[in-house]
C-alpha cells in the first residue's frame, strides 16, 4: 500500500507528556514542526510527504504515531476517510481512541479486539471533543502496542497488592513479551508484590529483593530455601536485603530476567542492573520501571541506552505506558 500524500503526523501521548514528546521529536525528526496540540494529542507538519517508515521513530513519550488524514466533525466521517485510504479492505482494522477523564484512552467498543499482524495497516480515529475527530494510519511493527491508543486497558485484580501488577501486564501486552517456564526473574524493590504476583500467575519463578514484607497472596508461593524449588511449580524466594547488599550466592543459578521497580534514580538502578548482570551472566533480558522526578529527564535517554549497550544488550527501548505517571519502562535484550 502506498501512503496517502500528507505532510502531517499526529501522536498520542500521556496528558502532561506533550512537551517532552515535542523535544524528543525535535531530535528524532528535525524537519517536523509542532502544528496543533490538545491534551494527549500533538500534530506535526513535515517539510514533505511522510512515509510509513518515518513513523518508526523510537520516541519514548509516543504511544502511537500516525499519518494524519485530517480532522472531521463526526466519527463516521473519520472512519470513511480511513476506509477510503485502506481501499475498503475487509481485513483492515480501525482503532478508536478518546480523550476522557483527563486521559487518552483506547476504546474497545465491546467484544474482543482482533490482534494485528506484523506489517498490517491500521486506522485510528481519535475523539478529542464531541465534534472533533481525527483520522490516521500506521503500520504495525514489532514492539508496538497492538491496542487502540497504545492502551491495553488492563484492569488490576482485587487481590493484587500494588500498581506494579498493571505496569508489568501493560509491558507484556505492549511489547509482546514472551516467557518460558524455565525463566527465573530477579526483581528489585519487589514489595508488596504486584510484579511477583503477575509472574507467578504466568508460571514464572521469582527472586524478590526487598527488606519489606510481601503480601499474603505472594507469600503463599514462598519457599524458604532454593533447594525446595520443584519443577513444574513456580516459586517465590524472598531475599530480605537492600539491593546493594545482594551477593552472587543469593542469586544462585539460572536467573534469566532482571526487573526493577525501585524508588531510586535511573543512575542507581542501572548501576545495580550492571552489577546483577555481572553476578548472573545468564541474565538475557531486562525490564526496569524508571521513576523520574521530572518528565524532562527523558532527554537523558541516550545515556541510559548507552549504559545497557555497555552491559552487552543489543536491543533496548524506552517507552511510556498509559498506566505510567512520571515513569517509563526500559526494556533490553541480549
Amino acid at each position: 500500500m502506498n501512503p496517502p500524500a500528507t505532510e502531517f503526523v499526529f501522536v498520542l501521548t500521556n496528558p502532561g507528556s506533550e512537551k517532552p514528546l515535542k523535544n524528543e521529536m525535535s531530535a528524532l525528526r528535525p524537519d517536523w514542526r509542532p502544528a496543533y496540540q490538545r491534551r494527549g494529542f500533538v500534530t506535526f507538519k513535515a517539510g514533505a510527504a511522510v512515509s510509513f517508515a518515518a513513523l518508526d521513530a523510537p520516541a519514548a513519550c509516543a504511544r502511537r504515531l500516525c499519518l494524519s488524514l485530517g480532522k472531521m466533525a463526526t466519527r463516521d466521517e473519520a472512519v470513511r476517510l480511513i476506509d477510503e485510504a485502506l481501499g475498503f479492505c475487509p481485513k483492515s482494522i480501525v482503532h478508536h481512541a478518546r480523550y476522557h477523564d483527563r486521559k487518552m484512552k483506547g476504546v474497545s467498543g465491546g467484544g474482543i479486539m482482533k490482534l494485528p499482524e506484523l506489517g498490517q495497516f491500521i486506522g485510528t480515529v481519535v475523539e478529542l471533543r464531541s465534534n472533533e475527530f481525527w483520522a490516521g494510519l500506521h503500520r504495525h511493527l514489532p514492539h508496538l502496542s497492538p491496542d487502540s491508543a497504545g492502551d491495553a486497558g488492563c484492569v488490576m485484580p482485587p487481590e493484587s497488592p500494588s500498581r506494579a501488577w498493571l505496569k508489568l501486564e501493560e509491558a507484556i501486552r505492549f511489547f509482546g513479551l514472551k516467557f518460558s517456564a524455565s525463566d527465573i526473574v530477579v526483581e528489585l524493590g519487589c514489595a508488596p508484590g504486584g510484579v511477583a504476583l503477575a509472574l507467578l500467575e504466568r508460571g514464572i519463578s521469582v527472586i524478590g529483593v526487598d527488606p519489606a514484607d510481601m503480601a499474603a497472596v505472594v507469600r503463599s508461593s514462598t519457599i524458604e530455601d532454593r533447594g525446595e524449588a520443584t519443577d513444574g511449580r513456580p516459586w517465590f524466594w524472598h531475599c530480605r536485603k537492600p539491593a546493594a547488599l545482594v551477593s552472587k550466592r543469593d542469586l544462585g543459578h539460572g536467573v534469566t530476567w532482571f526487573m526493577s521497580d525501585m524508588n531510586q534514580t535511573p543512575e542507581v538502578v542501572l548501576a545495580e542492573c550492571a552489577r546483577f548482570c555481572r553476578m548472573a551472566p545468564t541474565i538475557r533480558s531486562v525490564l526496569i520501571t524508571l521513576k523520574l522526578t521530572d518528565l524532562g529527564q527523558v532527554a537523558e535517554k541516550a545515556q541510559w541506552l548507552d549504559k545497557l549497550s555497555a552491559m552487552g544488550f543489543t536491543t533496548a527501548r524506552l517507552q511510556q505506558f498509559s498506566v505510567h505517571h512520571k515513569e517509563f519502562a526500559l526494556l533490553a535484550f541480549k
